[in-house]
């Protein structure tokens, strides 16, 4: 009995664990469809889980870095939400396909039309932006997720690296190499590849005009070898 008892304790010690671990791990997070490299364009989703068992998730605010703006921010139209842009204007211009670009979006909301999303459902929020700033290496959008019940939890804490993750950590989109690095660093890569094989050739190469000679020689030898023996037997049977 007091074996049966200590075991039902553990279990529903680990349950309890289980349970407050799991909405830790669950937050808003921004991750891109393809690349993400810098000066480039890509399509982002913000992934957002309802945390809550009692009331769902009707409306999303996305801060766009102020430090690192982006020219295009274009919302993909999500069933069931409304999005609403706001933009802000610039303290230093940017300058887009030759173009100076002194306004930019600054936050992206989406409301729930309807019941938003439920307990125990998530929902992903496509965003198209570009050109992708070259001076950074990831982009931080501090999100607010507000709840129907008109809890509002704020994912902005900024993850710093060596240390453990925030209890509200903000989206973070981590940036690539450019597309002109990548593709540097690709062909430099061929071209080692085509050196390497184009000396391993050669070598084979070498190696089969080698033997050739060798088994050349050899030939030679035994021709003449065996003129050397006929010659020998035929003196024989004229003695």
């Amino acid at each position: 009995m007091k074996a049966s008892r200590i075991a039902a304790v553990t279990a529903a010690a680990g349950t309890a664990v289980l349970a407050l671990a799991v909405p830790a791990s669950a937050h808003v997070t921004v991750q891109p469809e393809g690349a993400a490299a810098k000066g480039g364009y890509t399509v982002v989703d913000f992934k957002v889980p309802n945390e809550r068992d009692n009331a769902s998730t009707v409306k999303l605010e996305v801060n766009l870095p102020a430090d690192h703006p982006v020219a295009s921010v274009m919302p993909e139209p999500v069933p069931g939400w409304t999005a609403h842009i706001t933009t802000s204007k610039l303290a230093k211009p940017l300058t887009v396909h030759g173009k100076k670009i002194d306004e930019a979006v600054t936050k992206v909301t989406w409301t729930a039309d309807g019941k938003g999303i439920q307990p125990g459902y998530f929902q992903k929020f496509p965003v198209s932006l570009g050109a992708l700033p070259e001076d950074t290496d990831q982009l931080v959008f501090k999100a607010l997720q507000t709840y129907s019940n008109k809890e509002v939890v704020r994912w902005i804490e900024v993850p710093q690296k060596g240390q453990d993750e925030p209890e509200t950590p903000a989206p973070v989109l981590q940036l690539t190499a450019a597309a002109d690095d990548q593709g540097a660093s690709g062909a430099r890569n061929a071209a080692d590849k085509t050196a390497q094989q184009t000396a391993a050739a050669d070598d084979s190469q070498g190696d089969t005009d080698t033997t050739a000679r060798v088994l050349g020689v050899v030939g030679i030898l035994i021709g003449a070898a065996g003129v050397a023996y006929g010659v020998f037997a035929g003196r024989r049977r004229s003695a």
